[in-house]
């Protein structure tokens, strides 16, 4: 599969996702003063073939009241496994604040679950420290959502196609919000209905 994303710069001329091999081949021109490709980029794997997380994947939301993905059916969603106490989680929740920004027009969500045991209070408090707006407080102090999904440290992010499937995987901080990552994203989570996206 190509990906092609015109850019003003020419940041991406191609992108291109390896079938079998579940890594992501990537072909970038290189960038004046930084790397070819952003932060993170060479850890992402592909999941092929897609897969959903299990049945009982739960989480809470900001008031301590269960919640599961059912609440974003349809939607793309980036899940984010982090916590204040992590700092490659925390060098990276600007960058996922601005993604949560870029995609909010294409039916895609950014889902930061905190394994902080302090709660709402722990979360809001971090966010105002590091102006982080976009992102809501989601909660999974006991870690059993991050168990549920395989997650073996933090931060780890995966993406989730409209059908609630498992498309990628990423251990460790990545520049969440350069335009190689969305576009990655938009492409893997798939079309919103009616063509958005």
């Amino acid at each position: 599969m190509l990906l092609r994303r015109p850019t003003r710069r020419g940041v991406i001329s191609a992108l291109a996702l390896a079938g079998g091999a579940g890594t992501l081949a990537v072909a970038l021109p290189a960038r004046q003063g930084r790397a070819a490709a952003p932060q993170g980029l060479e850890r992402l794997r592909v999941t092929d073939p897609p897969r959903p997380l299990p049945a009982d994947f739960a989480f809470t939301d900001a008031d301590g009241a269960p919640q599961t993905l059912a609440r974003f059916a349809g939607q793309g969603v980036l899940l984010n496994f982090w916590a204040t106490w992590c700092a490659p989680c925390v060098a990276e929740m600007p960058a996922l604040d601005r993604l949560a920004e870029a995609l909010a027009g294409d039916g895609i969500v950014v889902l930061a679950l905190s394994s902080d045991r302090g709660g709402r209070e722990q979360v809001e408090a971090f966010y105002r420290r590091l102006g982080i707006r976009r992102l809501g407080v989601w909660l999974d102090p006991r870690g059993a959502a991050a168990r549920k999904a395989g997650v073996r440290g933090l931060p780890t992010s995966i993406l989730l196609d409209r059908e609630g499937r498992e498309r990628a995987r990423l251990e460790g901080a990545a520049e969440w919000d350069s335009p190689e990552f969305v576009a990655i994203i938009r492409e893997l989570a798939g079309r919103a209905a009616g063509g958005a996206g």
